[in-house]
């Protein structure tokens, strides 16, 4: 079982507020992502990614003397933890060879739901009808999303083994929320975010010994390659990793992964941004008709049920 997170509880507005910025950085990432991974294999890109971040935020514990070593059965916990998140990429790497971006995100749309079975497994986190229906209604408005408002765009994908690969990458990923609420010890929040980036680092410099000379060669990088894993070490790493283990303590696993739904609308807004172009109005008729309203029902709720369900 999880400690009861101690002390006041922040208002639900800064909760909320704090995993929608998580999830608009998290979106930035797949851009960034975009442009820098032609230059590098994305296993490296991922280590980069996370032992910079854990070097910084290691700097970062020590300026607020928060560091202590974790026992075994710690170490244990947060290894679990990264487990999720390391498998996750790894695994979506591996499918991207076999199969396309957009089957990876309709694919990706039944997180939420897989996380809210792991957080009933563990710690009985109901879900009422309403909420579950809503689930189902987001799972909706965010394949709408990413098919354009067009039915048969989704009709016409064919699934491939790669598909299953990334299918087994969701399964992993689901957990993740899960797992930090209960495997929470009470630790100030900056210890679990470092040590769950040390031991993914691990993870990481673990898979990428095959090419660990490709590793070593970080200073033959193109300047605007180290610019963008500096991005995705600081932003969509430490402040994404460190947002979302917070509010999960207080918003419980299912609504903080149900912001994972954003994605689709973060990154049409920002493509909106960079490029001007707007999506078709079906499109925007289907995340006003279906998505927001469903996000909205998912959200609704007082942030401590999520602390006492446990």
């Amino acid at each position: 079982m999880n400690v009861p997170v101690p002390g006041r509880q922040p208002h639900s507005l800064l909760l909320h507020g704090a995993i929608l910025s998580s999830a608009l950085l998290v979106s930035t990432s797949f851009i960034v992502g975009k442009a820098i991974t032609p230059c590098l294999d994305p296993l490296l890109l991922t280590c980069y990614r996370f032992v910079l971040a854990a070097v910084l935020f290691l700097g970062l514990a020590r300026l607020q003397g928060t560091i202590s070593l974790p026992g075994p059965a710690d170490f244990f916990r947060y290894s679990l933890i990264s487990a999720t998140l390391v498998g996750f990429f790894w695994l979506m790497f591996i499918a991207l060879r076999s199969t396309t971006p957009l089957n990876t995100a309709v694919i990706f749309t039944i997180v939420p739901g897989i996380s809210g079975i792991y957080s009933w497994l563990l710690m009985r986190e109901r879900l009422k009808g309403q909420r579950l229906i809503a689930l189902v209604l987001a799972m909706a408005g965010a394949q709408w999303v990413l098919c354009d408002g067009q039915p048969s765009r989704l009709l016409a994908l064919h699934f491939s083994g790669g598909d299953l690969i990334f299918l087994l990458a969701c399964l992993l990923m689901a957990a993740y929320t899960p797992l930090v609420k209960y495997l929470h010890r009470g630790e100030p929040m900056l210890m679990m975010t470092l040590w769950v980036l040390v031991t993914g680092s691990c993870w990481l410099l673990l898979l990428s010994l095959p090419k660990m000379h490709q590793l070593l060669q970080v200073h033959t990088l193109p300047a605007m390659v180290l610019a963008g894993i500096a991005y995705l070490a600081v932003f969509t790493t430490i402040i994404t990793f460190y947002l979302t283990q917070w509010t999960t303590l207080y918003l419980g696993p299912t609504r903080v992964a149900a912001y994972s739904f954003t994605y689709p609308t973060f990154i049409l807004f920002l493509e909106w941004c960079l490029h001007g172009t707007l999506p078709a109005w079906p499109t925007i008729l289907g995340i006003v008709l279906f998505f927001l309203p469903a996000m909205y029902v998912l959200q609704r709720g007082d942030t401590t049920s999520a602390v006492q369900s446990a």
